[in-house]
């Protein structure tokens, strides 16, 4: 009973790694990644040294003291630069990511839609004209049936 249930886990286990989405999420992971890589270089390459045409260019160094004194571990420092070098990231990378990969692909879906409602309404016209005809043969039929000059009562 136990080798059956291990198969099972196995086999649903297995199931689950080949199914497309968590394939689609490890390699989604692995170029995440790398792009986090190409961010920083361009935080520390880039907008670091800007910024350090204003003061240091290191921005885990900007900080302010809440105590009377902040010397060596002693006192309250808040390191609001780690925390602006931090958002400056994010803010690239979420910004690089929406340009490149979200609005592309969401014009390229929209446009798929468009095409698959036009062909819906293609179709649809198609059928109607199509009817339409089926109802005039049906029309000459009845009056063929009828004999010319009678009534259609």
């Amino acid at each position: 009973m136990s080798e059956k249930k291990d198969a099972s886990v196995w086999q649903g286990f297995k199931a689950f790694l080949m199914r497309g989405n968590v394939v689609d999420l490890a390699v989604a992971v692995v170029i995440g990644a790398a792009f986090t890589n190409i961010v920083n270089s361009v935080v520390k390459g880039l907008i670091n040294p800007l910024v350090g045409a204003i003061g240091t260019k290191n921005l885990d160094s900007y900080s302010s003291c809440l105590s009377s004194t902040c010397e060596g571990d002693r006192g309250i420092r808040l390191l609001w630069g780690s925390v602006l070098g931090a958002t400056l990231t994010f803010v690239i990378t979420a910004t690089v990511v929406y340009f490149l990969m979200v609005l592309p692909m969401s014009k390229y879906l929209g446009r798929l839609e468009a095409r698959r409602k036009a062909k819906e309404s293609a179709h649809e016209v198609i059928e109607v004209t199509e009817l339409e005809v089926l109802k005039e043969i049906r029309d000459a039929l009845l009056a063929q049936q009828r004999g010319p000059g009678r009534d259609e009562r």
